[in-house]
């Protein structure tokens, strides 16, 4: 009678080890290191997107701040020239050289825009909008309100 081949088996931390399970276990490194990569991805994935919604409010965030400039911006010259207020509303705005300055200053700066100029010429109330249009963010407006008197 022959006796079965004796198998040879180590020890791994403390554990004896045969063989045949470290056979299995090849592999396991692989899959592990390919999760870990994929985990990774998933991770930067993610940050990339991160960074392109932050672009994205820092743009619109540009947008209003130009808008709330530029409304000040025609205020202080609606004052400067206090005594011509008619001409500062959306009608006569084109036929003023200062308040066509402005329009220009706006189409240059805000995309798509659009304003509206309303005088009260009792009370002396202007109300400003600006309207303007950013791709794949919608329409955007800001809207302002000052009181000249109308005895100066």
């Amino acid at each position: 009678m022959s006796t079965p081949p004796r198998v040879r088996s180590t020890r791994r931390h403390g554990v004896r080890v045969s063989p045949h399970v470290r056979q299995q276990q090849r592999g396991v490194v692989l899959i592990e290191g390919l999760i870990a990569i994929l985990i990774f991805s998933i991770a930067v994935l993610g940050l990339v997107g991160l960074q392109v919604s932050m672009s994205r409010a820092q743009s619109s965030a540009k947008y209003r701040i130009d808008a709330s400039n530029l409304a000040a911006d025609l205020v202080g010259t609606i004052w400067a020239d206090s005594g011509k207020r008619t001409s500062y509303d959306t009608a006569g705005c084109p036929g003023h050289p200062p308040c066509k300055a402005w329009s220009d200053r706006l189409k240059a700066t805000l995309p798509a825009s659009s304003y509206d100029i309303v005088f009260d010429s009792a009370t002396g109330d202007f109300n400003i909008t600006l309207r303007w249009s950013v791709p794949n963010e919608g329409a955007h407006q800001f809207v302002t309100s000052t009181t000249i008197n109308p005895n100066l």
